[in-house]
């Protein structure tokens, strides 16, 4: 392959290479300078050809601008582990209504772990922490009468189980319990509510109804099998089993880790599935004054109901 000078096209290379080499034959002849020069030369040329051997052998050096291979490769990994991690190992929640009150606040922003409650493999049920859920647990479950809903209430009774409330007790098989959890927060005794089961004074959802036609022995609900009995913390203001029946097995998506954080905004703002213009405006206006920074990355634990 011959030397291509710059400049000059392929059919005038051959005379400029002849040219340059009659004159630098010549200068040699007249003086030193003149061989400096052609050493010079031939060192350009030389050295053209190693950077042009070294380029071919070894990796090019990158330019600035140039995003390394391996930096791409980590961040498409992270992105893949990241996407597997938020659709199978943890989802993320927000609690917008105050039914578990005081114990998880609205605007409380949850990890799920969707792993504690999955069916166990043949193999996996050897090797990862799986359980059923107990009594005490906070779980985060599909709401039966619609399941594009998600709800989060503390499991009160497991298969098998005998409940019933007498003036806002909870009295389970047999025994009233200690709920240091619970909170009234009226003063007033409802008929139905706290005195349950009983004859109802609201209209109940169809599950609840089959429940108390076909799920009560001696004035207590049992707790059928596959299903868990579920209320909210915030006793007087929970939309729970109590009016819509039982919370089935598979419906349960896991049970709540941490609160990773926990902004005071409305149930409105927070129920929209889109965030609205005005909640957006009010996270920029407010983000440091809102958030409750004591409770960002407060762990949440279930309470052991015996």
């Amino acid at each position: 392959m011959g030397i291509v000078v710059a400049g000059v096209t392929p059919h005038q290379n051959n005379r400029a290479v002849s040219g340059f080499a009659s004159q630098i034959m010549f200068r040699a002849a007249v003086c030193t300078d003149a061989r400096r020069a052609f050493r010079y030369n031939s060192f350009i040329v030389s050295q053209e050809k190693i950077v042009v051997a070294d380029e071919t052998a070894e990796t090019k050096k990158p330019r600035k601008s140039d995003i390394p291979r391996g930096v791409i490769a980590e961040w498409t990994v992270t992105i893949i582990l990241l996407l597997f991690g938020t659709t199978t190992l943890v989802q993320a929640f927000v609690i917008p209504t105050g039914s578990m009150e005081d114990t998880l606040l609205i605007g409380d922003h949850l990890l799920v772990d969707k792993l504690a409650y999955a069916p166990p493999g043949p193999w996996t049920r050897h090797l990862l922490p799986y359980e059923d859920p107990r009594r005490g647990d906070i779980i985060v479950f599909r709401y039966p009468m619609d399941i594009r809903q998600t709800f989060v209430k503390r499991v009160i009774g497991v298969p098998g189980d005998h409940i019933h409330l007498v003036n806002k007790k909870v009295f389970l098989n047999g025994h009233a319990l200690d709920e240091p959890y619970k909170y009234n927060k009226t003063e007033y005794i409802d008929s139905y509510r706290d005195n349950f089961p009983g004859e109802p004074n609201v209209n109940l959802y169809p599950p609840a109804q089959d429940m108390l036609q076909n799920n009560v022995q001696n004035h207590e609900v049992v707790v059928p099998a596959g299903h868990y009995f579920a209320m909210g913390d915030n006793r007087d203001s929970s939309l729970d089993s109590r009016y819509w029946g039982f919370v089935p097995r598979e419906n349960i998506i896991g049970k709540p880790l941490i609160i990773y954080w926990s902004y005071n905004a409305s149930t409105e703002a927070l129920s929209n599935p889109a965030i609205g213009i005005d909640h957006l405006v009010d996270l920029v206006e407010h983000f440091f004054t809102k958030t409750r920074w004591r409770r960002t990355f407060n762990l949440i634990h279930g309470y052991p109901i015996q």
